[in-house]
């Protein structure tokens, strides 16, 4: 089959994306899960952590010491993770549904209060005790996979454009996220190594403007790109956003992607990939609390309530928040004129943190496991608030809104 006809699709490249992006967030709930068990098991607890931790490899840079299989998963994997990411980034501004200014203003103001809200709740619950301030982004993210996992449990009960509308909110959500990893959470820096990745993007970016649309120089660029970050101090998974944003794009507004476009190949090769077994695998090794010793006193710590009310109450505040201010002062209207209550059900959903969380949680408190633990706690109890709560709403919600009593027919 020619590479144009393989390529070709009867979806859209979002549509394909959530249902790919669906399957992944069952998968992904099923490897939080099963980590839970072997963290907790007897029988599989210090295997667990025992391949988590065992040396795999040599040492890339000085600052991590010797990869391990936990870091070959958080700073390798999750580099391509964020090349997806980047891809689809891409993609939405100049293809999709960001496309348009005017389609940008709800999901930029939305995205934007979800993340302050979090991250000013965590603040005012755990930024008074004395090196928790560091984690006041761990609560501003969205799990897009696990997001949409849930939505696919809905089915037809929740309209197109509300699950289009949690896409661009999350994937601006994503640019925010990646904007703190690269600001906050970076380290010493070694210029030299910096220095030499500023010259792969620059190489990179003369590769896109001379027209290379072959895919292989920009995973090459991408790996060099990852190496020299990984050394520098930035986080490595920068490396993927960078480099995704060099990936050439062939637009093909209303239509089915261009055959011939770097990123949407790119793009249609790496989704399974990661959906299926790049974020699984991160769930497995990031999500596996172990509930020994922990007493009902942990759970009302100041870093497992301010993450966890963060997600489930500070979310659904920011992103209603703004969706209700924007419509009132006619900046943007509900997507597609939903029912309000499914509005509201969408920004509980947008409560589940669970993968970018668990990430920014490890940033922020690297090499305690006392606050890893909360962290983890945290994350999931919010979460779970979040997609229960977002479930049950979504689920008994009326498909449209009742008639108000002005329009109704007089009685006869």
């Amino acid at each position: 089959m020619p590479p144009a006809e393989a390529l070709r699709r009867p979806l859209s490249a979002l549509r394909s994306f959530l249902t790919s992006e669906a399957s992944g967030g069952i998968v992904l709930i099923a490897a939080a899960a099963l980590a839970m068990l072997a963290a907790n098991l007897a029988a599989t607890r210090e295997l667990y952590e025992a391949i988590l931790h065992h040396a795999t490899g040599p040492v890339l840079s000085s600052a991590l010491g010797p990869m391990t299989v936990h870091l070959w998963i958080n700073d390798g994997l999750m580099a391509v993770f964020f090349l997806l990411v980047g891809l689809e980034i891409k993609r939405e501004l100049v293809d999709g549904g960001l496309s348009r200014p005017s389609r940008r203003v709800l999901p930029f103001l939305a995205a934007g209060a979800g993340m302050a809200v979090p991250a000013l709740l965590y603040l005012a619950i755990a930024g008074g005790t004395p090196g928790l301030a560091r984690g006041w982004a761990i609560p501003a993210a969205t799990d897009i996979a696990f997001a949409v996992g849930i939505l696919a449990l809905l089915g037809s009960r929740v309209p197109p454009s509300l699950k289009i509308f949690l896409t661009a909110v999350a994937i601006v959500d994503d640019m925010g996220a990646v904007a703190i990893i690269a600001l906050v959470y970076t380290a010493g820096l070694d210029w030299g190594a910096l220095a030499a990745a500023v010259g792969v993007v620059a190489l990179l970016a003369a590769l896109n403007r001379h027209g290379e649309m072959r895919v292989w120089p920009y995973l090459v660029g991408f790996a060099l790109l990852w190496w020299l970050m990984l050394r520098s101090g930035v986080h490595a998974t920068v490396a993927g956003v960078i480099a995704a944003l060099l990936v050439p794009i062939a637009p093909s507004p209303g239509a089915p992607d261009d055959a011939t476009s770097p990123l949407h190949r790119l793009e249609h090769a790496l989704s399974p990939w990661v959906a299926f077994g790049v974020v699984p695998l991160f769930a497995f090794a990031n999500a596996g609390v172990s509930f020994a010793g922990i007493e009902l006193e942990t759970l009302t710590h100041p870093l497992v309530i301010g993450i966890a009310l963060g997600l489930f109450l500070g979310k659904q505040l920011g992103i209603a928040g703004a969706i209700l201010l924007a419509e009132r002062f006619g900046l943007a209207k509900r997507p597609g004129g939903a029912p309000w209550r499914q509005v509201y059900g969408i920004a509980l959903l947008a409560g589940i943190g669970f993968t970018m969380s668990l990430f920014i949680g490890q940033l922020a408190f690297p090499g305690d496991p006392v606050l890893a633990d909360e962290v983890k706690l945290g994350v999931l109890g919010g979460s779970l608030l979040a997609a229960v709560s977002g479930y049950l709403l979504l689920r008994f919600a009326p498909s449209r809104e009742p008639p108000c009593a002005a329009s109704s027919p007089p009685p006869n």
